[in-house]
């Protein structure tokens, strides 16, 4: 039956193109059911790839079979062989009596809940609440996982989520010897897979596999170039100029072997008979024989291959998240700004938001079953009229106004106006604070002629601007003619005049 198989395979493909077709002309309005969406397309993409392969696999037709059948059906008598198939057909069914039957036409397309039914989508358990669908990380775990680490600073949340991508001091205060150690490659494991895990999550259609290839060949170069950023060949000097880009501050005097900073030189002489101090010098002096191939003994060169193979895998790890983490960077900027978010609201707050979330997510399917994608424009519209918003306060993250004492506390009611940026009005104070270090205060700076941008803070009018630059100008230019009259020559008849003066 290789023909039969073969036409099903056709159909098979047909119908799920049309699927993918029908998905892709939708237009989701919520996170959530636009996921969903995606998460279906990339299940039928899979299944089409595997369901082509097969088909590929028939029209080889390398053990002969399909030949053979199509030499029976053409030569042969074909009635003998209509039979000789239906007889086969009957014995299946009479075998298997309750086989069900797969029905393609229903089988791919899209599902609309009916009255009462209760709608769960694969993605309502592919994120946590934290995460939103997708819109934010969740990395409270692995916070908890980094602060039980050795060495390491308490840091809170939010420092957390500035400082998880940087392995190198001085934000990263765990040393290059200890990060062999089985808790720190455990955790940088576990922080690696979940930024892997959920670019897959939020991105299912794109070709990640690409992606993880490029950054393993990435990988692999900057390895063997001895580029990787903390794991370098160790070549630092020992003396009285600290390594800025290892944490010092370029004027004490730098132990390589505790990477450590002493300002003071009989301290740093003392501390070289510790115990601490010999043990790290060991270190990493096996360290450097093993990668100059110095070992000696026997034990010697499988210990000092074990610690590259260690050093690889963390660096390959730390290498792999670094480049995650820049791939997830809006969500990075945004999952700040929502915990900082989070920590201004009271317990009721937080409730309700999550409690309008979930009628959210309900509101995309309705009870009568029109909701989602295929309700008609009437319930549309009904739900665009659910907002109700008599203050004109600013809109939050989920599409609605922000609650009035959050309106106030942040003077959001206030005005400011700049001239300098072209009368464009900011609302509340700290938005009009943050706008000097914007771009488009800075253009208007440099359009009026100033160059240094860091001395007109709450200045907005144009002409208090361009005094005080003439009044820098001026300060400058006295500044420097007195610098010039500073030193006093005196001339054969003692008289004392400048040096300008005394040369002309």
């Amino acid at each position: 039956m290789i023909l039969e198989e073969q036409r099903f395979l056709h159909e098979d493909l047909e119908r799920l193109e049309q699927g993918v077709s029908d998905r892709v002309a939708e237009d989701p309005r919520h996170i959530r059911d636009r996921l969903a969406r995606d998460h279906q397309i990339s299940g039928f993409l899979e299944r089409i790839h595997q369901q082509s392969k097969r088909l590929i696999d028939i029209y080889k037709d390398a053990d002969g079979i399909r030949k053979r059948e199509i030499q029976s059906v053409s030569t042969g008598d074909p009635f003998e062989e209509f039979y000789k198939q239906l007889d086969d057909i009957k014995d299946f069914h009479r075998r298997y009596p309750n086989e069900p039957v797969e029905n393609l036409e229903r089988a791919y397309k899209k599902k609309v809940p009916g009255e009462g039914d209760i709608v769960i989508s694969e993605v309502d358990n592919m994120f946590t609440g934290e995460e939103a669908y997708g819109r934010f990380l969740d990395l409270t775990s692995l916070h908890e996982d980094y602060l039980n680490l050795p060495t390491v600073k308490r840091l809170s949340y939010l420092q957390y989520l500035d400082a998880f991508d940087a392995f190198t001091p001085p934000l990263c205060p765990i040393k290059r010897p200890e990060k062999t150690n089985d808790q720190y490659f455990t955790y940088i494991g576990r922080l690696a897979e979940y930024l892997e895990g959920f670019l897959k999550r939020t991105k299912p259609l794109e070709d990640l596999g690409k992606v993880f290839a490029g950054i393993n060949s990435d990988f692999e170069k900057a390895w063997d170039a001895g580029e990787v950023p903390g794991w370098t060949k160790d070549s630092q000097p020992t003396g009285p100029v600290a390594p800025t880009a290892l944490g010092g501050t370029g004027e004490g005097i730098w132990c390589p072997d505790c990477e450590k900073e002493f300002t003071n030189e009989n301290v740093y002489k003392n501390h070289l008979t510790g115990k601490k101090h010999v043990r790290a010098a060991e270190l990493r002096k096996a360290r450097l024989d093993g990668a100059n191939g110095n070992s000696k003994g026997e034990g010697a060169p499988r210990a000092s291959s074990t610690q590259s193979l260690k050093e690889r895998a963390v660096a390959e790890r730390e290498f792999r998240v670094r480049k995650l983490s820049a791939a997830l960077q809006q969500q990075r900027i945004d999952t700040r700004i929502n915990v900082e978010r989070k920590q201004g609201m009271t317990e009721r707050e937080r409730q309700m938001e999550l409690d309008a979330l979930f009628a959210e997510s309900a509101d995309a399917y309705p009870a009568d079953g029109r909701g989602g994608v295929g309700g008609d424009a009437e319930s549309d519209s009904d739900g665009e009229e659910k907002i109700y918003n008599p203050l004109k306060l600013p809109l939050a993250w989920d599409g609605k106004p922000i609650p009035y004492w959050l309106y106030k506390l942040h003077g959001l009611g206030v005005e400011f106006t700049c001239e300098i940026c072209g009368n464009f009005v900011y609302m509340g104070r700290r938005a009009f604070d943050k706008h000097f270090n914007e771009a488009r205060h800075i253009y208007g700076l440099k359009c009026l002629g100033i160059t240094n941008t860091s001395l007109f803070r709450e200045i907005t009018v144009i002409e208090d601007a361009l005094k005080l630059w003439d009044k820098i100008q001026r300060d400058k230019k006295r500044e420097k003619s007195s610098t010039e009259n500073v030193v006093q020559m005196e001339d054969a008849s003692g008289n004392v005049m400048p040096e300008k003066v005394y040369y002309e």
